[in-house]
């Protein structure tokens, strides 16, 4: 059995898919990033009561180490995602307003 699209409602397809991948984005970033600031909240807080003590070249080793994973992460999200897509913008900011 093949599925159909009755051509009335098949203009809508490319359409809602990206809008819909747009608010999904959004809301994974806005709770990444909620998330990021919890962590490095949590990491003053450690710091400045004195648990834990970090240092400037233990911070620029593992910045080196995992930025360039974060870097290359995000050239194949480029090849991935609809960003050039009116409805993928719009769903995108609608996700990270509302999500």
């Amino acid at each position: 059995m093949s599925m159909y699209v009755p051509p009335e409602i098949a203009w809508i397809v490319p359409i809602a898919v990206p809008f819909v991948i747009g608010l999904l984005v959004g809301l994974i970033v806005k709770r990444t990033v909620k998330l990021a600031f919890a962590a490095i909240a949590l990491a003053i807080i450690l710091v400045v009561t004195g648990f834990v003590s970090f240092t400037f070249q233990d911070i620029f080793d593992n910045a080196m180490k995992i930025l360039p994973k974060i870097i290359d992460l995000g050239s194949s999200l480029q090849n991935i995602l609809p960003y050039s897509s009116i409805t993928f913008i719009i769903g995108l900011a609608l996700g990270l307003w509302k999500g």
